[in-house]
Order: structure tokens, then C-alpha cells, then sequence
């Protein structure tokens, strides 16, 4: 949590209870960070005599103690969601950045403010009262997930070339044949790869198992002969960088954008996210039941999933070998 030093000990003793006792994993408890700091920032600004210029991110809050976040009610609250509405710069490095930010990012942010009192008054009882207790979340706009189609998946496969083909190959294989999230194929090691399935570590540390189909083998089988022949800095790792380190989050997507536009499709439309979107809507389309699709994802509600239940299903199949991606192969 060294980190973290630029906080405020009642917020370092937050976070590291997130990572020790809950086991959330290194995004969640960053993005708690980050959502907590700025609240507290925004906080101290409204309450303390600062200058009128004093920019939100020079705020030094490593002062703050409970006496502080004890005065804080709902009024205050609000403020702070008005400031994230109509104030806070969405992308500040765009040419006309727009002020504001999506009621989807508020929403986060909200929810860590309310895990942040919730560790205060339930789980240490440090407070009494909660200022967020009962406070709705922003309303968000219902939109069926993006994903692609069978012949855009096949332009996407087809269109991997170049230094790391048959890298790039097996992840954009494994992404539409699995439907695993970035984080979990940065985290894959060698000994996570079985015959017929890998080994996921989700969200919350959380373990699962996840089959595909012989065209997915077939391509992670020849990304391993290349594999095998490098050594990493993390030998562990199944897929590393030219860098000789464990392939990053950043490299992943910088890879998936690569493919999208030389398969012709729009890349600010889809990511590796919306791989997951194709996968898991594929399987439906294949006639897996929402219930197995559920635990493919890893999703811990089955709320999640159903949103991909647009899509109309067939008779029940074997979740592997139902989804029609597992089918295609461009390797030869």
C-alpha cells in the first residue's frame, strides 16, 4: 500500500481492508482509490479557504481524519454529484473536452463512497450515521451490448498479422471462444492451459474453469511451440510482451484495436470488451442455456448476464462447442 501514501490513513486502512479481507483484486481497489480521493479532495476544497484557482488535484489530503469525514452529511454529497455532472472534465486531453462526466462514471463513483461508509458504520462502526445510505444511483441508459457478428469475427481472425500472428491469434481466440475479461488473460500462466479448458482467476480472486472448442486449441497449440522457445522476466506467464515481460492490459487492447481496423471494422466501437459481448452472445445464439453462461463469464449475478438473452436460443448444446466461432479457424 505504499502506493497509496498520498492518502489519508482512514482511507489506506480501507483499501488495504478491501485487498486482505474481501479479496478484491488490484482494479477494484485502484479505482477506489482514485473515486475516494477525489471525493475527499472535492470535500476538503468546499470546506477548507483555498483559493478560488486551486486545482482538485493539487489538494493534499493526507490530514484528513475521522472528524473531518464525521461532518460530512448529504448535503455535501450532492455537491460532489453536481460537480461530477456539470463541472468535472470528461476528457481533458481531447481538443474540446466536454464538462461532465456519464452518469455511468458517477454511478462508480457513488458506489465507493458507499463502500467507503459501509466500512465505516457496519463493518468498524468508526461512525454512526451514514450520509449515503439511502441515496439512489444516477439513472442509466439501458442499451443492448455491442458485439460482433459471425462474419465480422471471421474478417477480425482473419486480419492478425505480423511479428506476433500467432500471439495475437490465440488471445483474440481466446476472447471469442471464452468470453474471459483482459485482466483475466494478462493473468493466465502456461500451467493455467489444460486439454479441453483454462484455468480463470476472476473478480474477487475468484477461480473457474473454462472450456473451448479444437479450433481454439489448435490455435493455442501453435502460439505455445513459439512460447516455449522465450523466456520472460515472469516465465510463468502464457503470453508476454517483446519487451520480455508479462503482456499488460494496454498492450492487449493496443492489439485488439490493431485487428479491428485492419479487419475494416470500427474501432471505436469495439474493444476486447465487446469480445466478451460476442462470446457470450454467440453462446446464447448456439442455445446455451443464460444459467451456463452465466458461469462461463464469471459473473456473480445472473442479473449480468441476462442482458444478453436479446438473442434468440435454439435447443440446449455443450457450451464449447455451441458457440460457432469455436469453429473457425485462419491459422493455416
Amino acid at each position: 500500500m505504499q502506493r497509496y501514501s498520498d492518502c489519508p490513513q482512514v482511507l489506506r486502512e480501507f483499501l488495504i481492508y478491501h485487498e486482505t479481507i474481501k479479496g478484491q483484486s488490484q482494479l477494484t481497489i485502484s479505482e477506489y482509490y482514485l473515486d475516494l480521493r477525489m471525493f475527499l479532495r472535492f470535500i476538503k476544497l468546499m470546506r477548507c479557504d483555498m483559493p478560488i484557482t486551486t486545482r482538485l488535484d493539487d489538494i493534499n489530503i493526507r490530514d484528513i481524519d475521522l472528524a473531518f469525514i464525521r461532518q460530512i452529511d448529504t448535503t455535501d454529497i450532492f455537491d460532489f454529484l453536481s460537480y461530477l455532472a456539470n463541472d468535472r472534465v470528461a476528457r481533458p486531453d481531447e481538443r474540446s473536452p466536454e464538462q461532465g462526466i456519464s452518469p455511468a462514471a458517477r454511478a462508480r463513483k457513488l458506489s465507493a463512497i458507499k463502500s467507503f461508509y459501509k466500512y465505516l458504520t457496519v463493518r468498524t462502526k468508526q461512525l454512526e450515521e451514514n450520509p449515503v445510505a439511502d441515496l439512489e444511483y444516477p439513472k442509466l441508459r439501458k442499451s443492448l451490448p455491442k458485439y460482433l457478428t459471425l462474419e465480422q469475427s471471421a474478417a477480425l481472425l482473419k486480419a492478425v498479422s505480423g511479428q506476433n500472428e500467432k500471439r495475437d491469434y490465440a488471445i483474440l481466440m481466446l476472447f471469442l471462444n471464452c468470453g474471459i475479461r483482459r485482466s483475466e488473460l494478462v493473468g493466465l500462466n502456461l500451467t493455467d492451459v489444460y486439454e479441453d479448458r483454462i484455468r480463470v482467476v476472476g473478480k474477487g480472486n475468484k477461480e473457474r474453469f473454462v472450456y473451448f472448442g479444437s479450433a481454439c486449441r489448435k490455435a493455442i497449440d501453435a502460439y505455445l511451440q513459439e512460447r516455449t522457445q522465450k523466456i520472460l522476466t515472469d516465465n510463468r506467464a502464457l503470453f508476454g510482451s517483446r519487451d520480455g515481460n508479462r503482456i499488460s492490459v494496454t498492450a492487449v487492447h493496443r492489439l485488439v484495436k490493431k485487428a479491428l481496423l485492419k479487419a475494416g471494422l470500427d474501432s471505436t466501437q469495439f474493444s476486447a470488451h465487446k469480445l466478451r459481448h460476442t462470446a457470450a452472445t454467440m453462446m446464447l445464439s448456439g442455445g446455451v442455456d443464460v444459467k451456463t453462461v452465466q458461469e462461463v463469464l464469471g459473473h456473480e449475478n445472473l442479473n449480468t448476464t441476462q442482458i444478453y438473452t436479446h438473442i434468440e436460443n435454439t435447443e440446449l448444446k455443450i457450451a464449447a462447442e455451441a458457440n460457432p466461432l469455436s469453429k473457425l479457424d485462419f491459422s493455416e
